[in-house]
């Protein structure tokens, strides 16, 4: 028996092409048979109350804590200061304790990203 070979093109080629049309009409079948519900239900009658996305809860919150003319320490200068440590978190951590400090460091970040962010949204 001799083994029959096969070239790139046109049959490797054509094989690839006919399972990848396939597999497209399979996806856009499916899309159209099954929509995606887009967004969330709107209640007219309700009182418009903005809320940002959950990844920006901890700047709104901030917002909340700083009102009037501390609203520029709140939205600028808090930010900035933690920005700027977790910048600097790679230069704590140096000498014999500096990985303690790295470590207490970001620990403290992500503390205070996800306590500002989950005191919105659950409500509290």
């Amino acid at each position: 028996m001799e083994k029959k070979t096969y070239r790139l093109y046109p049959d490797y080629i054509g094989v690839v092409g006919l399972a990848a049309f396939v597999i497209i009409e399979l996806i856009i079948a499916g899309a159209l048979l099954f929509p995606a519900k887009v967004g969330r239900a709107i209640d007219f009658a309700a009182r418009f109350q903005p809320k940002p996305e959950w990844y920006f809860l901890w700047l709104y919150q901030l917002v909340r804590y700083f009102p009037g003319r501390l609203a520029f320490f709140g939205t600028i200068v808090v930010p900035l200061a933690l920005f700027l440590l977790l910048i600097f978190i790679p230069y704590l951590d140096r000498g014999p304790k500096g990985h303690r400090k790295a470590v207490i460091a970001g620990s403290f970040l992500l503390l205070v990203f996800l306590v500002l962010t989950l005191i919105p949204a659950l409500g509290l």
